[in-house]
């Protein structure tokens, strides 16, 4: 029978290819822009996609994540404006680390409760798996956003699960 962390990894190596291809479009002169004022700048949005895999890291590793922890505890870094080519290498650590973190995690750790916590307190629990599918579909959503923003910037949307109308083919 297969494991779960086997039945993820197909699903997350074609996710990430496809994030992969749509981050190496991002256009770096263009990283301040916004469709919005309430919108996230292109280039903090791209930074975010980055480094989502890390949080799937985090969630095969740790049970929890407090997003407003007490001072002194573990903080995100803050965002900034970075090159494409930066991205990329950020992005493809982060998921070199997620790829094995979910390899290596048994069926058994994937059922284990794992919260997302505010200032201490739970919003949120779910089985480790569900969180790693959670985040996942998470990646995925920011990725859809990066499109419209290319779209809005006449920048070539990629083929990502059928054609666009910018790329017929995969």
């Amino acid at each position: 029978m297969m494991s779960l962390a086997q039945s993820l990894l197909p699903e997350f190596d074609q996710e990430m290819m496809l994030t992969r291809k749509t981050l190496e479009r991002v256009p770096t002169d263009k990283g301040a822009w916004k469709p919005h004022p309430k919108s996230f700048s292109l280039g903090h949005l791209a930074q975010l996609v980055a480094r989502m895999p890390a949080w799937l890291t985090l969630t095969v590793q740790q049970t929890e994540l407090d997003l407003n922890p007490p001072a002194g505890e573990r903080k995100f870094p803050g965002y900034s404006l970075e090159t494409t080519e930066t991205l990329l290498r950020e992005f493809d650590d982060n998921i070199a680390s997620a790829r094995a973190a979910i390899a290596a995690a048994s069926d058994s750790e994937f059922m284990v409760p794992w919260s997302l916590k505010v200032a201490g307190k739970t919003v949120l629990t779910l089985p480790r798996i569900g969180m790693v599918r959670n985040t996942m579909n998470h990646l995925i959503h920011h990725r859809g956003q990066l499109t419209v923003y290319f779209r809005l910037i006449d920048v070539p949307v990629p083929a990502l699960y059928g054609p666009s109308a910018d790329e017929k083919a995969f």
